[in-house]
Formats: structure tokens, C-alpha cells, sequence
């Protein structure tokens, strides 16, 4: 192993932050597993989004209590919440807010700016893929710069701000699909798979009896911001900064570093940003697991969450049923041997 770029140890404060953290997470999966059955995976995920200060979207078929996840999900935090339910006919200042002309004292009136639901900690966009060009653009300027424009002026949101987004990947009729500009900008592309066997059992049980339980906070905003900067702070070895770019230069049909059964079935791979998000993914991975520094494993388990809706399959690999996962499975397998 090569000596890390940067410090390689942490301090005594950083230990015990990350120690405190495993226990914070350790109880927001107890509280959620109150409500949500099964899906493991998907909640580390959606922790490692939070953590990293990167937004998620989350696929799936209807039925799969995504809605429900993130909401539970919300309501562990003593963050505010805002569910917008994205449709067709959704204009952008229903989700920035507007001026309204008001009254004031002296019978003048004047313009005033009420707030729109993107002004929360954390939002849910149900089925984001249904709202049109010009309101996606809004969420576009909030999830990239943390701001919105309205009228020419600008509004900064609050921190922290996190976006979890959900999208059903089989009905189309009435969607626009997201463009990957938008796309690049979610940190992971969660899948949500239908729970086994004793999961359903389980489900079937403790939802049809008495009413679902209220869920407490176990975690502040301060609490998700200091934890935000304490990730950023996990060291990284050489090694594992050289396997992230490895691995998104692979994907890029077009560079020498693609292998020649890659070139026929992508046609465009991940840029710079998915670097970024699978160093900050491996550290946040590391941090919820007691780990004082990235890994390789950390970097392997984040890889597709993070190159899944990164790497656009050609139709080559469409017609053989070649997934953008697939593929990266493939690279990680034979990087690792290398």
C-alpha cells in the first residue's frame, strides 16, 4: 500500500466523532427498521448520500414503500421536510415560491416573496421524471448551487440541503425524461428491489394490524452538517484515489484507458464528478463502518450506486440486455486483478 496523499491518521477528535457517528447511525437504523422492513442496502445508501452532502435518486416499480422510506427517513431527523409531488402541469415557482402582492399598513401594497417547498433541509421528489423542462431547471440550480433565482433575484437555501428523489423506471406515459446534465447531479442512483420471501411475510404482518409507530429524532442539522465536514476529513491512501480514476476512465468509450469490449456497448462514460463522488462515497462508507480510513472495498461497494446512471449503454447493449451495472461489475472485477 502506498503512503496516502494526505494525512494518513486522524486525530483524537476525528476518532471519536467517527465512533460517535457509528452510533448515530447505528440508532437511525433501528428507529427506521420500527417501520421499514428489509432494505439494508438501500438505507446505508441513502446515509452515505446524506453524509457526503450529495442528493439521491431513488428507482423502483410501484409498491416498494419508497415514498414511505424517505419519509421515515425524515422523520428521524430534526430537519424540515418537504414532499413535492411532481405532475405534468408542476411550474417552477410552485416549488420556489413567488411574489404576491400584499397589503400593508397605510393601505399601500407591495410585493412580497413567499417561500416555495424547496425551501427545506431535505426534499422528496416524488416521480421527479413527470415535471417539464422549465421546473426541472429550478431543481437543477437548487441541487447544484444551493440557491434559486426568482424574478432575477436570488435566494440562498439553508443548510443542509438534500434531495431524494424517486422514479418508476417502467411506466412512461406523461414523463420527460430526466436529462443527464440532471442525472450527473445525484450522487447515487439507488435501485430498490423487491424484499425476499421472509421480508414480505414480515411486511404483510405489521402492516395490516394497528396503526404504524411515531418515529423520534435521533439526529440535529448541526449534528448532519458537523458529520458532513468529519467526512470530509477521512483519509484517503494514493491507491484508492488511483483505482477511482482507473476505474471512471474505463468507462469512457473514447479514451485508451477503455477496454475494447467496453467501446461497442457504451456510448458515453462518467466524467470527473464521478471520481468525487466515489472518494466521497468510500469515505462516508468508511466513517459508518468505524473505518478511520477509505478502502478499497468502500470504493468497490459505491461504485455502481455512483457510475450506474453515469456510464449511457449503446443500443448494442441494449439489444443484449447489457446494463450500465453490468458493465461496471466487469471494470471493478478486472481492475481488481490488475
Amino acid at each position: 500500500m502506498q503512503t496516502p496523499q494526505h494525512n494518513d491518521q486522524m486525530d483524537a477528535d476525528d476518532v471519536a466523532a467517527i465512533d460517535e457517528l457509528g452510533k448515530v447511525y447505528s440508532e437511525l437504523k433501528s428507529t427506521l427498521h420500527k417501520i421499514i422492513i428489509g432494505q439494508e442496502q438501500v438505507i446505508e445508501n441513502l446515509a452515505i448520500c446524506l453524509f457526503s452532502q450529495g442528493h439521491a435518486l431513488l428507482m423502483g416499480v410501484p409498491g416498494l414503500a419508497k415514498t414511505l422510506l424517505v419519509s421515515c427517513f425524515a422523520d428521524t431527523m430534526a430537519l424540515s421536510f418537504s414532499r413535492i409531488q411532481f405532475t405534468p402541469d408542476l411550474m417552477p415557482m410552485d416549488i420556489t415560491g413567488t411574489d404576491i402582492l400584499q397589503e400593508i399598513p397605510g393601505g399601500r401594497r407591495e410585493f412580497e416573496f413567499v417561500k416555495g417547498p424547496l425551501f427545506a433541509n431535505l426534499i422528496l421528489a416524488d416521480e421527479i421524471n413527470r415535471a417539464p423542462s422549465k421546473t426541472q431547471a429550478a431543481m437543477l440550480e437548487a441541487m447544484q448551487e444551493y440557491k434559486i433565482t426568482v424574478i432575477g433575484r436570488t435566494y440562498q437555501l439553508d443548510p443542509p440541503f438534500f434531495v431524494l428523489a424517486t422514479q418508476n423506471p417502467i411506466e412512461q406515459e406523461g414523463t420527460y425524461p430526466l436529462p443527464e446534465a440532471q442525472l450527473d447531479r445525484f450522487m447515487f442512483r439507488i435501485e430498490v428491489d423487491y424484499p425476499d420471501r421472509v421480508e414480505e411475510i414480515e411486511i404483510a404482518r405489521t402492516t395490516t394490524g394497528m396503526a404504524l409507530p411515531t418515529l423520534e429524532n435521533v439526529i440535529t442539522g448541526e449534528q448532519v452538517l458537523a458529520f458532513q465536514n468529519l467526512v470530509r476529513r477521512v483519509p484517503v491512501p494514493e491507491h484508492i484515489f488511483e483505482f477511482a480514476v482507473d476505474l471512471a476512465r474505463s468507462t469512457r468509450p473514447k479514451g485508451d484507458a477503455a477496454p475494447e469490449w467496453l467501446k461497442p456497448l457504451v456510448a458515453w462514460g462518467a466524467g470527473p464528478r464521478a471520481v468525487q463522488y466515489l472518494i466521497l462515497g468510500a469515505k462516508a462508507r468508511a466513517a459508518l463502518s468505524g473505518s478511520y480510513m477509505a478502502r478499497l472495498e468502500d470504493i468497490i461497494a459505491v461504485a455502481n450506486p455512483v457510475l450506474g446512471h453515469r456510464v449511457i449503454t449503446s443500443f448494442a447493449a441494449e439489444s443484449e440486455n447489457i446494463t450500465s451495472g453490468d458493465i461496471v461489475e466487469r471494470l471493478i472485477e478486472e481492475l481488481s486483478e490488475n
